[in-house]
């Protein structure tokens, strides 16, 4: 399947890609090694968290087409428990702990649905939970987390600020240190969606998937490679923060500065089970500006009746800043999350006015 490419992103072709350098965020959060999931384990994710979680409705909405020019088809994993798709991986991974594994309770960091994901699965499995976020969070993500009984730390003002307390924090207690990315758990927790979404939608022609660590792109990589191999993956994330994207054009592990609003994708930093599947299997990777990102959000909330957090409009951004490139196409776009601070909705919705 051929397209135009994107004007925002310079693409490499993966057989020319390096090996990925190791860098402190490669380095496995615990005792897994850093081997990619397979369909079977993504089949198996389902089996576990079907008791736990229901399956996320799939909606088209005119607006949206007509905003596009391409038939766009919304993934709803705002409709989760916590409001966001990352609780699929933290359920998978802590429901696999062992009771001893669960005594020594869990440290995560994160700028917000992750936190709140591991705050949910550790109040669901009975495992004490701290959670590291920067010291200005989302507030409705920090009460969320607060609310779910986590021991709430904040620290730094950056994701990998938090990330190296965590690190630390979990080294000095002997608490599992659960990465936002780095875990074969979480990622074919996360793919459950993707596996949804083909059974939904079988007739898509791509789908593009925020990134802030990768895990939901790796994600839909692994279930179209085994399933439907002809789907177009596209990867996006803001270029106000763009080190996922920067990592999988180097083939690096890289390092960039912070300066994203879009908390979810506000990452400095590649991982490296995510970006060894994405260079092996993603089709292309774009970057958007803040900016279109807020416009989807607010074509979500006008045209879709959908609250969308900044991060999970970025689908629906990279589909709005490219009509040529999906026009006429059958697009999947996951609305990753709708955990949407106070702030952010008043910005989106002035973002929104005509």
């Amino acid at each position: 399947m051929t397209s135009n490419a994107a004007p925002t992103t310079a693409t490499q072709p993966t057989a020319t890609r390096p090996a990925v350098t190791p860098s402190p965020a490669a380095t496995p959060a615990s005792g897994d090694t850093l081997v990619p999931p397979t369909l079977r384990d993504v089949l198996d994710a389902r089996r576990t968290l079907a008791p736990h979680l229901e399956t996320t409705p799939v909606r088209s909405y005119a607006p949206l087409d007509a905003a596009t020019g391409a038939h766009v088809v919304v993934k709803h994993e705002n409709l989760l428990p916590t409001g966001a798709f990352k609780v699929r991986g933290a359920l998978n991974l802590l429901l696999r702990t062992t009771p001893a594994e669960r005594a020594r309770g869990v440290v995560a960091f994160s700028t917000g649905n992750h936190a709140q994901a591991v705050a949910y699965a550790a109040r669901a499995t009975g495992t004490p939970c701290t959670i590291v976020m920067p010291t200005d969070p989302n507030p409705t993500k920090a009460a969320a987390v607060r609310d779910l009984g986590a021991d709430l730390v904040l620290h730094g003002h950056t994701f990998d600020d938090a990330r190296a307390h965590a690190t630390a924090l979990a080294g000095r207690t002997g608490a599992r240190l659960v990465s936002a990315a780095n875990e074969p758990h979480l990622v074919a927790g996360v793919a459950t969606a993707y596996l949804e979404l083909l059974e939904q939608a079988p007739d898509l022609d791509v789908v593009v998937v925020p990134v802030g660590g990768g895990s939901g792109a790796a994600a839909a990589c692994l279930v179209a490679r085994a399933l439907a191999p002809d789907l177009e993956v596209i990867a996006v994330q803001s270029d106000a923060a763009p080190a996922a994207h920067d990592s999988w054009q180097t083939g690096e592990l890289v390092n960039r500065p912070i300066t994203s609003r879009a908390e979810g994708l506000a990452t400095g930093c590649g991982f490296a089970l995510t970006q060894a599947v994405l260079r092996e299997h993603l089709g292309d990777f774009v970057l958007v500006t803040d900016d279109a990102i807020d416009h989807a959000a607010g074509l979500f909330l006008t045209g879709a009746r959908t609250v969308a957090e900044t991060a999970g409009a970025a689908g629906l951004a990279a589909v709005l800043a490219d009509p040529d490139r999906f026009s006429g196409r059958r697009v999947g776009v996951v609305c990753t999350g709708g955990n949407a601070s106070p702030a952010e909705l008043r910005r989106v919705l002035a973002a929104a006015a005509p």
